[in-house]
């Protein structure tokens, strides 16, 4: 089994593929990967994977890691219990790879994520000019044009985040954190303080979508937009998202794991442009 982890700041998503299967998978066809087996842990709960791979044949493993160092150092510790000779490799964003070539100043400081979901995307969907909006810790939204280029994109904090330091930082306000996800702000001008927190942090999410995709339509007048969204906070923006991409006739993909499909996509690419292998063994 091909093992295949995304690190990223809160938790780790795994996913197993049997290469057989990865071999004569049609990304056009069947969006998503066939999965043998994934799950999902917090940092806290690594230790969990073990057990969760203890009956696995593991040939090979690609790692996309955002997350600190110690991670990192964790999860092979871990990988190595299971499997001593098991090749581990580290996908790093590159100039070019699986079809897609990063535009990035410094193509290597793109973030192993985003390049990956960059790759889902325009795999997925290659003949439109894409806005890859990631909704999590962090809101990254990412420009992939028709001609399968990473042009570069926007970080802005995510949904949970933005909302926790307003309320953190904003005197005699309760913790309206939660609220987001527990009453969904249909109306942008709320009638109460909490809502009208609540209200602008997912509506500041919103609005840069929009500007992003209005912004790639205005140059690629010629080519079909598409939005293509992903992340724990994505079913709590969509909902107010979605009227103003009707209106403004911008089509849109909800797609789970974007990251995982992304190295999916290149460990079944065969590329060379992951082949930073972790040196520095515990």
């Amino acid at each position: 089994m091909v093992l295949i982890i995304d690190v990223g700041n809160t938790c780790l998503k795994w996913a197993l593929l049997d290469v057989s299967a990865l071999l004569a998978w049609d990304v056009a066809q069947t969006p998503t990967a066939p999965w043998a087996r994934s799950g999902s842990l917090a940092h806290h709960e690594l230790a969990e994977l073990s057990s969760a791979l203890s009956d696995v044949v593991l040939t090979d493993c690609l790692i996309s890691n955002v997350a600190a160092h110690q991670v990192q150092v964790e999860l092979e510790i871990i990988l190595r219990t299971l499997a001593p000779d098991l090749p581990i490799t580290k996908f790093v964003s590159s100039p070019s790879c699986a079809g897609l070539t990063n535009r990035y100043l410094e193509p290597h400081k793109l973030g192993s994520d985003r390049f990956a979901s960059a790759i889902a995307a325009h795999s997925l969907f290659p003949e439109c000019a894409l806005v890859v909006a990631t909704c999590g810790t962090a809101t990254t939204i990412d420009v992939v044009t028709v001609n399968g280029e990473f042009a570069g994109g926007m970080i802005a904090p995510g949904l949970q985040v933005m909302a926790a330091s307003l309320a953190k930082n904003t005197a005699q306000l309760p913790d309206i954190a939660d609220l987001i996800k527990n009453e969904a702000v249909h109306e942008v001008f709320a009638r109460s303080t909490e809502l009208a927190i609540a209200s602008g942090c997912l509506h500041a999410q919103v609005g840069a979508i929009l500007s992003a995709l209005l912004t790639l339509k205005a140059s690629e007048a010629k080519s079909p937009v598409q939005l293509v969204i992903s992340g724990g906070a994505a079913p709590y923006i969509l909902p107010l998202l979605a009227p103003h991409l009707q209106g403004l006739h911008f089509q849109w993909q909800h797609v789970a794991n974007l990251v995982l499909t992304g190295l999916a996509i290149v460990a079944k690419s065969n590329s060379l442009c992951f082949t930073d292998r972790f040196d520095d063994r515990p």
